[in-house]
């Protein structure tokens, strides 16, 4: 499947929402796949009730790293929706250690 950078970063950028459709198309996963993974609460609709879901770019970005995901080790969704909590989580603390690395370097020059 071919994505349009252009149109790709226009959508990420401007922090527009995405259809279920588009979204499918933008990550590589089918829409069955997409609803399945908000069923597991991976992905979160702007509005849950809505008679037809849309997405923020986060969830553009979270459903691309699950078509990865499912392509290049072919997982199921209940592990996708695992592996994707656990990226998230690496990502948090990467960034609290982060964090405290430049609070001691800044107590370190005191």
């Amino acid at each position: 499947m071919r994505v349009d950078i252009a149109e790709e970063a226009l959508w990420l950028d401007e922090q527009g929402v995405v259809t279920v459709a588009q979204l499918a198309r933008l990550s590589g996963l089918a829409e069955d796949e997409v609803r399945e993974l908000v069923d597991l609460g991976v992905l979160e609709p702007c509005d849950p009730h809505a008679p037809s879901w849309t997405f923020t770019s986060r969830c553009v970005l979270t459903a691309r790293a699950a078509g990865r995901l499912r392509r290049d080790l072919e997982l199921e969704p209940h592990a996708l929706a695992l592996a994707l909590f656990l990226m998230e989580r690496i990502g948090e603390l990467e960034a609290r250690v982060r964090g405290l690395q430049a609070r001691l370097a800044r107590i370190e020059q005191e």
